[in-house]
């Protein structure tokens, strides 16, 4: 596949998944094509389906703004910015649920698509969770609040 078709490829699942059609996004991928996020990593069009359709409960109006392509042959690189309200169930974590709490987001990420025969072979999905799970009022907590982290380290400074 050429640079100007893995383009084109990537361009139109940018166009589904903006429209949330997962038929759409389905036809960009190959049968046992390959997604890898932070959340973990989807194989096949039923996972990589329900993948996409988690996200879009918990985020009715998620959108993608590509703002950067990076041109090369394979595999197609992109960097983006998802915005949209959470207001429905998103998997946390450890294996939580987070309802809705209305609060907008704007994460800032970036993704990698290799291609073969006009399909997606493998998509890799980077962004920072903490970025977006602080904006949904999450904190960073270590586990072991009992430990001596820190201690006997040198403040700046010193």
């Amino acid at each position: 596949m050429i640079t100007s078709d893995a383009r084109t490829l990537k361009g139109k699942l940018f166009e589904a998944f903006n429209a949330h059609d997962l038929d759409r996004i389905l036809q960009c991928h190959s049968q046992d094509g390959v997604l890898v996020t932070p959340e973990g990593v989807a194989e096949g069009h039923d996972q990589i389906a329900s993948f996409y359709e988690e996200i879009f409960k918990g985020f009715s109006d998620l959108r993608m703004t590509v703002w950067h392509i990076v041109l090369c042959a394979d595999p197609a690189v992109t960097e983006w910015m998802l915005t949209g309200t959470h207001g429905g169930p998103l998997a946390l974590p450890g294996g939580g649920v987070l309802d809705g709490t209305g609060r907008p987001v704007a994460v800032r990420g970036t993704s990698t698509c290799s291609v073969g025969n006009n399909k997606i072979i493998t998509h890799r999905i980077y962004y920072d969770q903490l970025e977006l799970f602080s904006q949904l009022g999450g904190e960073l907590v270590f586990n072991d609040r009992s430990s001596s982290a820190g201690e006997g380290r040198p403040s700046p400074g010193d």
